[in-house]
């Protein structure tokens, strides 16, 4: 269980912990004094140690030696910040030079350090540099694809299937192209990456995919500042909805993958971002 202490030394009622935690496990007594109530609600997430200026605070999840002190002037400005987000884009056109081992482990560790529903922290991260294991991605996405392709293009069904799915019709030929292309060994789903990433959650998890999304996200800018090429794998990730548990139990993954990216060293980098239409939002 968790144990909370509040050292009344140390303390002067400042309330920053009541008003972080997301439990409401702070409140302040009739005489102002910060007490405790309901830990057992806890969900570990550390605000109340981070945000006490004193450390007044024990935690049992977060020792001294978990916790580590920073300066908001170490951040990076936001413009460069906004540079980044703005020129960070998918790449495809990669080599077949590995990726440094510290970057991959820089790449895992922000996707890692994402923000969970409930402070779950109960992703997983599978990492695949074995390049066999990357063309079964392949081999698999477009299999259950081509399955599809077979009954949209089927004689009885074609004709329907043009009037009432015309897009889904409309993607026979791309399918029949990205199978030739693999059979003479052009892989033009996972292109060239020399890694993938991927995140799963445990099956039933109702915030899964969103986790998963947010990981991503951090892995994407990490991958960007680092100079690695990189793009989401959505074509993948539509096949293990199609064929739900096939690739997770063909890559021993316990969990439902939500979330992948490819990897890989660029063979050119870009040197200009397109200025996207203007923002359209609303505020209420």
């Amino acid at each position: 269980m968790v144990q909370i202490t509040i050292n009344k030394d140390k303390c002067v009622a400042c309330g920053k912990c009541v008003g972080i935690c997301p439990a409401d496990i702070f409140c302040k007594g009739e005489k102002g004094e910060i007490l405790l109530q309901k830990e057992e609600a806890c969900i570990g997430c550390g605000h109340c140690v981070s945000v006490c200026p004193h450390d007044a605070i024990t935690h049992s999840l977060f020792p001294a030696d978990k916790q580590q002190s920073f300066s908001y002037d170490d951040y990076p400005a936001p413009e460069s910040l906004m540079t980044l987000i703005k020129a960070r884009r998918s790449n495809r056109a990669m080599t077949k030079k590995p990726i440094p081992e510290e970057m991959l482990k820089m790449i895992v560790e922000a996707a890692y350090l994402a923000p969970t529903a409930t402070n779950s922290q109960n992703l997983e991260f599978t990492l695949i540099t074995d390049i066999d294991k990357i063309r079964k991605v392949t081999s698999f996405t477009i299999s259950t694809f081509y399955k599809i392709r077979k009954m949209l293009a089927n004689k009885v069904v074609a004709p329907v299937t043009k009037l009432l799915m015309p897009k889904a019709f409309a993607m026979v030929p791309m399918l029949d192209r990205l199978k030739a292309e693999f059979e003479k060994g052009n892989d033009k789903v996972m292109r060239n990456a020399t890694a993938m990433l991927i995140i799963s959650s445990p099956k039933g998890d109702r915030f899964g995919a969103e986790n998963a999304n947010l990981s991503y996200q951090n892995a994407s800018l990490m991958a960007e500042s680092l100079g690695v090429a990189q793009f989401y794998t959505g074509f993948v990730l539509t096949a293990t909805r199609l064929n739900k548990g096939a690739l997770e139990k063909e890559l021993g993954i316990k969990g439902t993958i939500c979330a992948g990216m490819a990897l890989g060293m660029p063979q050119f980098k870009y040197v200009k971002y397109p200025i996207r239409k203007d923002i359209d939002f609303t505020q209420i």
